[in-house]
């Protein structure tokens, strides 16, 4: 059984994970706008899997007799300076959803709530992966510069997630 502030802490974190879905699906609509179907897909993507993680645990919540309580998703922004900007904002969100989960995860152990901390460990495997990939993406960003031919083959490749 989970201690009502875990409960609390828990559907918080649902209610992040469909910010983060939703953040995405806005950056996929802004690289829409402006022609880079590649980085849209990516986002799509991207937020699709986030949806995923809040439904985790949503199934969690459910799987161990608590109770699931949705609120409000904040309103993400709609339009960036540039793809470049976008993805430093995912990488900037991703830190944050790291750091989230760290204090879960403390939560957990504090609270002895073992099942919790085990179920928790995914998220934390999971978030070095989302750091580092959209890490990855903005040092190739960096790398190409203003070279337009080169800023199309990233589109092209990260057009290819599935």
């Amino acid at each position: 059984m989970l201690s009502a502030k875990m409960e609390k802490a828990l559907n918080d974190q649902i209610n992040a994970e469909f910010y983060s879905s939703y953040l995405y699906l806005a950056m996929s609509a802004y690289f829409q706008s402006i022609n880079f179907t590649g980085f849209a897909t990516w986002m799509q993507v991207q937020s699709t899997e986030e949806y995923g993680h809040a439904m985790k645990i949503y199934n969690y919540l459910i799987e161990v007799n608590s109770r699931v309580k949705l609120e409000l998703i904040e309103k993400p922004q709609e339009s960036w300076k540039s793809p470049l900007e976008a993805f430093q904002e995912a990488y900037k969100h991703e830190l944050y959803i790291t750091d989230r989960i760290n204090k879960l995860v403390n939560q957990a152990i504090a609270e002895q709530d073992h099942a919790t901390n085990i179920f928790l460990q995914w998220f934390v495997k999971e978030q070095v992966e989302e750091v580092s990939t959209v890490n990855q993406i903005i040092e190739k960003f960096k790398l190409i510069g203003e070279n337009k031919s080169a800023l199309y083959m990233l589109d092209r490749e990260l057009g290819q997630r599935k």
